[in-house]
């Protein structure tokens, strides 16, 4: 027994340095493999934001300042177009938050057929990246003054859709359009949250003689709730720094913050680059926060579904 013990300890004395440079050859590829994009993100993630930082902090002489910060609280014009950009966002994000909960949980749990849910899947993947001028160009197409839609209420049913106060170069208008991508993004973010729940949950609580309305109200929404809190705030702040389709929509009539972030950078009028420095920094904190959220609750609800 002793004879054995020492030939396998020696046995593995000698294939541990081995077993090591084995684990080297790996490790080194897993880190080039990773260069390309730690190069990418560094160069259109990190610099950027370091830039905008510094620049948030001086003059158009270059010297240090704190008068563009003070802009962000001191101008008008500024900050109503954060808080219409934050009314928004908050709007579209409740609203997709609502009806893309209840369209994954239709194709999830709702005893509808397997087809439908990959055919709602694969249309969320997209629809959730349709965005920018081709989105504004549909929804002028469909609902505009003499869109699609508009026209056939107005001929076929005799109702006049701007006759009622509604616009799509409007607040609801704007908001209806990032709805668009708002619901399929919902989907595909709650959905895995939808599939971690366990039959055996449902079971024990119908063992236990609860109803459904018990399972949902004591179990299911409980667990879900971080989910749904956080695909909310990813949802705010998706649409929080959507700039292209407000842009082709609604051009400077509807003045949402980053529409005047992109006049004073690229602006005739309104060219203070600085001043737009300062205001993608507050973007930046704001979204920040959104997605810092989003992340912590997301790695909470985790723990339940695993």
């Amino acid at each position: 027994m002793h004879l054995i013990t020492v030939k396998s300890m020696s046995t593995i004395v000698q294939t541990a340095p081995a077993a090591r440079r084995n684990e080297v050859g790996p490790t080194v590829w897993a880190t080039l493999g990773m260069m390309p994009f730690v190069v990418f993100a560094a160069l259109f993630l990190v610099i950027p934001t370091a830039l905008l930082l510094v620049g948030a902090f001086l003059d158009r002489s270059g010297n240090f300042t704190l008068v563009n910060l003070n802009e962000l609280f001191a101008n008008p014009a500024i900050v109503s177009s954060f808080w219409l950009s934050i009314k928004i966002s908050f709007a579209s994000a409740l609203g997709g938050a609502f009806i893309g909960f209840f369209v994954a949980y239709a194709v999830i749990l709702g005893g509808l057929p397997n087809w439908m849910r990959g055919a709602v899947m694969t249309f969320s993947g997209v629809a959730s990246n349709f965005a920018g001028v081709p989105l504004a160009f549909a929804f002028l197409a469909t609902l505009g003054r003499v869109g699609l839609v508009t026209m056939l209420l107005r001929d076929w049913l005799g109702f006049n859709l701007y006759s009622t106060g509604f616009n799509i170069l409007s607040f609801f208008g704007l908001t209806l359009v990032y709805l668009y991508f708002q619901i399929p993004l919902m989907v595909l973010v709650i959905a895995p949250a939808l599939d971690g729940l366990k039959k055996e949950w449902r079971e024990a609580n119908a063992v236990l003689g609860g109803s459904d309305f018990d399972y949902w109200r004591r179990i299911a929404l409980p667990i879900l709730f971080p989910s749904i809190l956080g695909a909310t705030l990813l949802l705010f702040a998706n649409s929080f720094g959507a700039v292209a389709t407000a842009y082709a929509l609604t051009g400077s009539s509807l003045p949402i913050i980053p529409i005047q972030l992109m006049a004073q950078i690229r602006g005739d009028v309104l060219n203070n680059p600085n001043l737009g420095y300062a205001i993608a920094f507050g973007m930046v904190i704001i979204t920040s926060l959104s997605s810092g959220a989003y992340i912590w609750l997301r790695s909470y609800s985790e723990r339940w579904v695993r």
